[in-house]
């Protein structure tokens, strides 16, 4: 079976996690996603992921964060840019997810980034989430 668009699938892996209140998700290991949930993890998203190798290939285990009445604290993830559309934005029109609440994930030159650290270097790139 052929991945099209492993980020999206990444992101349904977590969501349904999320919804079935698991405490934690394996998920295949690539540069640009351990690039996202590093970023989530550093935005308090997540509680920490853990890379190991599996069988084929490398895979992370990310561990989900719960409030204390057992609501996660990812709300919903969203795919923006897909491998058919991709949506890039610049600098000056970086956008803002839930009015500041949540976040957008940005790849650009300098890396995977957050709208309010792509707002603050002053650089643009492809759209690639939401986070709330």
């Amino acid at each position: 079976m052929s991945v099209t668009d492993p980020i999206a699938d990444m992101l349904t892996m977590i969501r349904n996690a999320v919804r079935v209140k698991k405490r934690w998700v394996v998920v295949p290991t690539s540069n640009m996603r351990r690039s996202i949930v590093d970023l989530l993890e550093r935005e308090s998203f997540i509680r920490g992921y853990k890379t190991f190798e599996g069988e084929k290939h490398g895979q992370l285990r990310v561990y989900l964060k719960y409030d204390r009445d057992n609501n996660s604290v990812i709300t919903d993830l969203q795919r923006v840019s897909t491998p058919g559309r991709r949506v890039y934005v610049k600098s000056d029109k970086v956008p803002r997810v839930l009015n500041g609440l949540g976040t957008a994930v940005i790849s650009t030159s300098s890396g995977i980034v957050t709208d309010k650290e792509a707002r603050k270097r002053g650089v643009g790139g492809e759209w690639v989430c939401n986070v709330w």
